[in-house]
């Protein structure tokens, strides 16, 4: 199986591409994805769409995986976040791709062990994780995690759905 987590961002948005075979994770790619600075939002997210169909194309995920939204303090970042997760949204639809999305406590559970990790910690555990000769962007750090997540979270829910159909 293979995952491409995405940490939209309205500025830079993170990428990271991992595959599992059985028990085994393997980093294929990750990086950033930078939206311009002193350029409208809908030419961003238009570049944003273009590039997630790009990746889609490039590395045929079985599933794309985002984090779940959620409200901060502040409210208009929340709006914006909406706004460029939407955009990853219609490019995964528009590519037919699975989709799955995990609250970030679980990511960071699976990325360095507990859910209350700061992005430092991701970045180490990530790192650690996948054997990467140095740790990736903070941003890219969080898509791999993301792709970590659903990995070790599908043979699961795979084994549930098998069970539930066997009934």
């Amino acid at each position: 199986m293979r995952a491409l987590g995405i940490d939209p961002g309205s500025r830079i948005s993170g990428w990271g591409v991992v595959e599992s075979a059985g028990p085994l994770l393997r980093h294929l790619a990750s990086g950033t994805i930078t939206l311009g600075v002193g350029v409208s939002l809908p030419v961003r997210l238009a570049r944003l769409h273009a590039e997630c169909l790009r990746l889609i194309e490039t590395w045929a995920p079985s599933v794309v995986v985002l984090e779940r939204a959620f409200v901060g303090r502040n409210v208009q970042s929340a709006f914006r976040i909406g706004e460029v997760r939407g955009t990853v949204l219609a490019a995964v639809a528009t590519a037919g791709v699975a989709f799955e999305e995990y609250t970030p406590a679980a990511v960071k559970l699976a990325a360095i062990g507990h859910g209350t990790a700061d992005k430092d910690a991701v970045g180490r555990g990530v790192t650690l994780r996948l054997g990467l000769p140095r740790r990736p962007s903070a941003d890219a750090a969080d898509a791999l995690a993301l792709a970590l997540c659903h990995l070790q979270d599908a043979p699961l829910r795979t084994a549930l759905a098998r069970a539930g159909t066997l009934r």
